[in-house]
């Protein structure tokens, strides 16, 4: 939980910085590792990125929601970066069933 907290600050500090901050979509637990590595500070899932990576279109019709949770758990475990979930086609229960 520790780890967890210390991500959530230092996502807070970004938001508190001078300037704007970028902050890339990886598709994939590999490019997430490769955009850490490459120095950015934090990484958002990308639902859009995933399905076009499988060669699915972007919905529950190619992706179900299940898949998603798995991909973004892949995507960002190894993260030594503060992560977001993108949550923009799920709702309360799915995340409060996932948290």
């Amino acid at each position: 939980m520790m780890e967890q907290r210390r991500k959530f600050e230092a996502f807070k500090g970004l938001h508190a910085g001078p300037g704007a901050f970028v902050m890339p979509n990886p598709w994939d637990a590999g490019s997430a590792r490769l955009l850490t590595h490459a120095g950015f500070a934090a990484l958002a899932t990308t639902s859009a990125g995933h399905a076009f990576a499988k060669g699915r279109r972007d919905s529950f019709a190619g992706l179900g929601r299940d898949e998603i949770f798995t991909y973004a758990a892949e995507a960002i475990a190894d993260a030594e970066v503060a992560a977001l979930m993108s949550q923009d086609r799920l709702d309360r229960r799915d995340m409060a069933e996932n948290d």
